[in-house]
């Protein structure tokens, strides 16, 4: 998630051309059918193709906006709208990579309502935290920050990844880091890196990853989508490990 700078432009950008060159190198054709189909939507919502009574800033989310105003809308929206064709760029290629691999384990009908439970679990938790901490520090800005994109999402993406896969290093800002600490690691990094990002939302993310990941939230979530889809969400083993036991 980031602050929104500006409003969304119409037509084609530097940002849009990289991200269609990723998506072609990558085999359109080898992008599961849910990841493609948010990633095209993301984009065409960006570029102003599709007509919505809205702009980007209009629904970003702040905690003031949902325990004040009861604006729902951005509470829903948010995380799907970005505020530069760049922010864009880097949001749907991270999650061209992580959508490709849980989409082909879980189910492509499974993984579009996961996407949908961890969005709402991503705006919750961050109007929750600017909430608490407002209560803490006594600095209303917690209360009013405002903030877009989908890289809450991704964060909690990459923590149920990281859960999936066998222990083993990630690469992050060009460090070998045990992928324990990997989400952990990329999440000051970028932070320091790019000032503008909204480091609670992307907190947001992780604290949803690890919901889902290392407590009961996970199985109750996990059961009700495959009541809904019919199909059971198969996990590896390590996951089930880390379930059992709890361990953040």
């Amino acid at each position: 998630m980031s602050r929104p700078v500006q409003r969304r432009q119409p037509g084609l950008q530097y940002g849009l051309v990289l991200l269609a060159s990723q998506v072609m190198n990558f085999g359109y054709d080898s992008i599961p059918p849910a990841t493609l189909a948010a990633i095209v939507a993301q984009s065409v919502l960006y570029m102003g193709l599709i007509r919505v009574p809205w702009n980007a800033e209009d629904v970003c989310i702040s905690a003031s906006k949902v325990f004040k105003h009861k604006d729902w809308r951005s509470f829903i929206l948010s995380n799907f709208e970005h505020g530069s064709d760049m922010h864009l760029y880097y949001n749907m290629v991270s999650f061209l990579l992580k959508g490709s691999f849980l989409e082909n384990m879980y189910g492509t009908t499974n993984f579009a309502f996961l996407i949908g439970v961890i969005s709402m679990g991503c705006s919750a938790m961050y109007v929750t935290i600017g909430y608490i901490l407002t209560q803490i520090t006594e600095d209303y800005a917690y209360y009013t920050s405002c903030a877009i994109g989908f890289s809450a999402v991704l964060f909690a993406l990459k923590v149920i990844v990281v859960s999936e896969e066998q222990d083993r290093p990630h690469d992050v800002g060009g460090f070998r880091v045990p992928s324990k600490f990997a989400v952990w690691a990329e999440l000051f990094l970028i932070h320091l890196l790019v000032p503008n990002s909204s480091f609670i939302g992307h907190l947001g993310g992780i604290l949803v990853g690890c919901l889902y990941c290392y407590t009961f939230v996970g199985e109750i979530i996990d059961g009700k989508i495959s009541k809904l889809t019919g199909q059971p969400i198969v996990h590896e083993e390590m996951f089930y490990r880390r379930r059992t036991f709890r361990i953040f």
